[in-house]
């Protein structure tokens, strides 16, 4: 059996129940080393077999879980915040179909839900934002021009962006020119929820020259968007005067 296992955005202690058990239980992990962090594998039970992904093809990773299921064992496959989320599950367990393995996936919690932890922040505000686009910056990786940051930038809403943080001198230019105006705010988190965390404030016309001052090239995500700053509107479901199925409004 293979776990695909989220392991959370950082901090050890954020990883599910079930990721947790299934982590101790394991008699093989292999695990994206290049994102979690590895003070997790303190989970492990003694003599689980640890590989480490960053060295790994995706053929030899395969191979291993191949020669655990010959072998009897459980493995797990642990990736940075949640599987689903830039994970490249999909390829991995189309291999496995058809090699007859069985598998299944435990959601973890995103660094970007850590990341809006740390800051307080609350994505969907009422009469700001009620959509939150998960995207990143074209770069070695294509990325389909519907999807380009340009056309996202136009609807003006919750912007989060993944493995963007060394491309942000374009990525300033596109959000501009897509509609976002220059002072929109910004928040840069440098490893959302780990020991070294590290938070930086800024405008999308501002962002290139922060993460310069900063030194911050990767393991970032960049936050886009007026939840970021002090106005919206209270939430209907609060208020005295609204009605629904738990309460009555007053009149």
């Amino acid at each position: 059996m293979v776990h695909f296992v989220g392991a959370g955005p950082g901090a050890t202690d954020l990883i599910t129940m079930r990721g947790h058990k299934y982590l101790s239980e394991a008699d093989v992990i292999i695990y994206a080393g290049s994102l979690v962090n590895k003070e997790l594998l303190s989970y492990a039970k003694e003599g689980a077999e640890i590989y480490n992904s960053a060295h790994m093809t995706l053929e030899e990773v395969v191979d291993v879980i191949q020669k655990a299921e010959k072998e009897n064992k459980d493995t797990v496959r642990l990736h940075t915040g949640d599987p689903s989320i830039y994970g490249a599950i999909r390829e991995q367990i189309d291999l496995l179909k058809a090699l007859d393995i069985r598998y299944d996936v435990v959601p973890g919690v995103s660094s970007f839900f850590g990341a809006a932890a740390s800051l307080s922040a609350e994505y969907t505000l009422p009469n700001v934002s009620q959509s939150v686009i998960i995207t990143r910056m074209e770069g070695r990786t294509p990325v389909p021009e519907r999807e380009s940051i340009r056309s996202f930038a136009a609807h003006k809403s919750t912007m989060v962006l993944f493995l963007s943080s060394g491309l942000t001198e374009e990525l300033s230019k596109e959000l501009i020119a897509g509609g976002y105006e220059k002072e929109t705010p910004v928040a840069v988190v440098y490893k959302a929820t780990w020991p070294d965390e590290k938070i930086f404030r800024c405008t999308v016309q501002s962002l290139p020259q922060t993460m310069k001052d900063n030194n911050i090239t990767k393991t970032a995500l960049i936050l886009v968007g007026n939840f970021l700053g002090d106005d919206y509107e209270r939430s209907e479901l609060y208020n005295p005067k609204f009605s629904h199925e738990f309460r009555e409004g007053i009149k």
